[in-house]
């Protein structure tokens, strides 16, 4: 191949461009990105960009003498707006095309809109740095920030807030926090958490109307209560950047189909990162993860599997999340868990199990990082749920 194109200056992307680099290939190689600015970290968006700022020069993920080095073409600023796989070709904003050999695709997912905000630039949501800052200069002690959704991202930015004197409401449409990740028996868990610091949770429940009140809104809930807030967050998950994909004859459906190996259906192109969904066999389940180790692991396979590689990619997902003076690690699966075994709760440790199918598959442990490895080796092993239940 005489030149890959990586699309989406991801962390996927950077270790992508990483392993073809030190696999020996010795072709170009262009990097697209919409946003104007190099490849960034995003998990300090939710924490410490929003605490003192965003700091863009500590969130690179890469000096820019590193892409020098690397002989790596930057087409940033000019997001891909189509792909024609037939002729081998991208199609980025403004006209220009980039031919290529190899594909990576890896634009990542886009922060979901709450429709009552959609035309409204004081509804925030926080997956880019300018995100960040902006939200940050509405953070202030003593107002009210309410977040809509309490999944990761909304209860790492309410634990934020909360730590710097705001006061705090979360509202969710689940019987409790984190109960599409990790279910209501240890969503509750967190849902103790944070009222233990103050922040006010409001679950089953639903934004019914927005009012706009001076420079705040006034937020009308279905069970009555009205929500004066001064700030809103919307944390309602996020989408896979795959709009550009649209007739390009790539396979997506919840992000861009692949095989085992990163494959999609369009030959000589792979994806990595959020926006590939790809058949993970350690799990025999097809699966978009959202986590920072794994578009780490995706892209270093990518690369290797653009060059020839056929090996499955069989991982073990593994996400943290820092909230308060918890840390919160996770590894495996939850999601269509039979059982769930709590081994371990108290209100400054919390030790979960995840069984399916006769087999241990996720382990979820709030300041007990050791024994994360243990269960997640547990879960690599495919260990019996029985044995693990009665260590």
């Amino acid at each position: 191949m005489r030149r890959i194109v990586v699309v989406g200056a991801s962390l996927a992307a950077v270790h992508a461009i990483d392993r073809l680099r030190d696999s020996g290939y010795q072709g170009q190689i262009a990097l697209v990105g919409a946003e104007r600015r190099l490849p960034y970290d995003r998990p300090p968006l939710s924490k410490e960009a929003l605490r003192t700022g965003p700091d863009t020069a500590k969130l690179l993920l890469k000096q820019p003498d590193w892409y020098a080095l690397r002989d790596i073409e930057l087409r940033l600023g000019r997001p891909a707006v189509g792909l024609d796989t037939r002729r081998r070709r991208v199609r980025l904003a403004g006209g220009a095309c980039l031919g290529y050999d190899g594909l990576i695709i890896a634009t990542g997912s886009q922060a979901r809109r709450f429709p009552l905000f959609d035309n409204d630039a004081h509804a925030h949501t926080v997956r880019t740095i300018d995100d960040a800052a902006a939200l940050r200069t509405h953070l202030a002690a003593g107002s009210h920030l309410v977040v809509i959704g309490a999944g990761f991202i909304g209860l790492e930015v309410a634990a934020t807030a909360s730590a710097i004197g705001m006061d705090v409401s979360v509202v969710e449409t689940a019987p409790t926090p984190l109960t599409r990740v990790l279910g209501c028996e240890v969503g509750d868990w967190f849902r103790r958490l944070h009222q233990s610091h103050g922040v006010s949770i409001y679950c089953d429940n639903v934004i019914k109307q927005v009012e706009r009140n001076g420079h705040g809104w006034k937020l009308h809930l279905r069970d009555g209560t009205v929500l004066a807030a001064d700030v809103v967050l919307a944390g309602v998950g996020a989408a896979p950047a795959t709009g550009w994909l649209r007739g390009s004859g790539v396979a997506v459906s919840d992000g861009v189909v692949c095989d085992s190996s990163l494959r999609t259906s369009a030959p000589g192109v792979v994806a990595a990162g959020d926006v590939a969904r790809w058949y993970n066999p350690l799990f025999d389940e097809s699966m978009r993860v959202e986590q920072w180790s794994n578009a780490v692991e995706l892209g270093r396979k990518a690369a290797i599997t653009l060059l020839g590689g056929a090996e499955p990619f069989a991982s073990v997902p593994y996400f943290w999340s820092d909230q308060f003076d918890a840390k919160i690690r996770f590894a495996g699966r939850a999601n269509g868990a039979e059982h769930v075994h709590i081994r371990q709760d108290s209100d400054t440790s919390l030790v979960a199990l995840f069984g399916a199918g006769g087999l241990i598959r996720g382990a979820l442990c709030v300041n007990e990082p050791r024994k994360l490895a243990h269960y997640r080796a547990a879960i690599a092993a495919q260990a019996p749920w029985n044995d693990v239940i009665d260590e």
